[in-house]
């Protein structure tokens, strides 16, 4: 059989939170999050059939060729994988753990959409796979969700290369199986905000629940099985309202925060059941907002955010406010909006919410977040998800 050329090109948008974080990483509870107008690109390549080598494939020292060869324009590949065990193992001379944590996440989403062809038995391919990315600029990294987005476009690319044709809640699934078996303490909202796009409401489901039911079911089973306390809404973009957010300069883990909080003797307290009841309740008021267009109820929203994470810091002493993410929100309350960091916290991003109309605010918060050492980010919400 004549093999022939095919590439699938699929991007994804990063995220912010806008309210929620801590408390979604619990089954169960509401986050609202925002797709951001920067991407991961990821461009698949390779031949149409499951015999022989995908044009391009890297070569092992027999002259065999890999099954996945991996690039990353953030400073990795290519690097050759070969599939053993319905796992990517590295594929020649390197250092194998090295490549796998640079890489973890685009190998196990391959892995991941693997498994689900076998399950369905249709061939596995040979793959070039390259990524791009731009949630980061020369080397740094914005605190985006670049991780989820290069997931998102992973599991979409590969997906429609080897001809399978899934629902957005199918994509979304495959990305947090993959991931869950990377950081199943992470709510997979970067994921849906990825898949989705736009303003959204999420609720996240029970990741070793929802691993169990691939390991018991299947993948494909796990597609199709109820997911407990799992939802995912859009919510209209507020009204009157300009999203301003700001880079702090310095980069964060949130899978690190997070485990540092699972780590603390102060989770399961009357405290932290406080926590999750008020952040609750702010998300469910803060989408009321949005769907009502109460601009002025939502920044009073964001405030109570903000307030509540504070109150986290201080009893958990998780080090969520540096001194940049206090500056960045003090200078939006001066400017008459309301602001808090966006996700765990510990550097990257904050965000900020201020009147539409007041455009000298919004320069002089801008001009105070760069005297501050606050980078403003000329990014904008995304409107649509996933895309070619």
């Amino acid at each position: 059989m004549t093999a022939s050329r095919r590439t699938v090109v699929r991007r994804a948008p990063g995220k912010l939170f806008v309210a929620g974080e801590y408390a979604v990483v619990e089954p169960g509870n509401p986050a609202i999050l925002v797709a951001v107008d920067r991407h991961v690109t990821v461009t698949v390549t390779g031949t149409c059939h499951g015999a022989g080598a995908g044009a391009g494939a890297g070569l092992g020292a027999g002259g065999e060729a890999a099954d996945a060869v991996i690039s990353s324009d953030l400073g990795r590949g290519p690097v050759g994988w070969r599939r053993q065990d319905g796992r990517l193992v590295l594929h020649g001379a390197g250092d194998g753990r090295q490549a796998r944590v640079a890489l973890a996440h685009v190998v196990a989403a391959i892995e991941t959409v693997d498994r689900l062809l076998a399950e369905r038995g249709l061939p596995v391919r040979q793959l070039d796979v390259s990524v791009s990315s731009r949630l980061h600029e020369d080397g740094r990294k914005f605190g985006l969700g670049s991780s989820g987005a290069v997931s998102v476009a992973t599991v979409a690319a590969v997906a429609a290369f080897c001809g399978l044709e899934l629902s957005r809640e199918e994509r979304f699934r495959l990305a947090l199986l993959a991931t869950a078996e990377i950081d199943p303490k992470g709510s997979g909202g970067d994921l849906a905000a990825s898949t989705w796009g736009g303003w959204i409401e999420y609720r996240s489901p029970d990741r070793a629940q929802v691993l169990d039911l691939a390991r018991r079911l299947g993948v494909g089973g796990a597609l199709r099985a109820p997911w407990p306390g799992h939802a995912v809404r859009r919510l209209p973009p507020p009204d009157g309202l300009s999203l301003e957010v700001g880079w702090t300069g310095n980069p964060a883990s949130t899978a690190s925060m997070v485990s540092a909080l699972h780590r603390r003797t102060w989770r399961g307290t009357v405290s932290h059941q406080k926590f999750v009841e008020t952040t609750t309740d702010v998300v469910r008021c803060a989408a009321a907002a949005l769907d009502t267009g109460d601009g002025p109820g939502l920044l009073h929203q964001i405030r109570r955010a903000r307030h509540e994470l504070e109150r986290l810091d201080d009893e958990a002493a998780l080090g969520i406010f540096t001194p940049g993410l206090t500056a960045l929100c003090d200078s939006a309350e001066a400017a008459g909006g309301a602001a808090k960091p966006s996700g765990a916290g510990g550097g990257d991003c904050g965000i900020a919410l201020l009147d539409a109309g007041a455009a000298r605010e919004i320069t002089h918060l801008r001009q105070r977040w760069e005297r501050a050492g606050v980078l403003p980010l000329p990014v904008r919400p995304a409107l649509e998800g996933t895309e070619e």
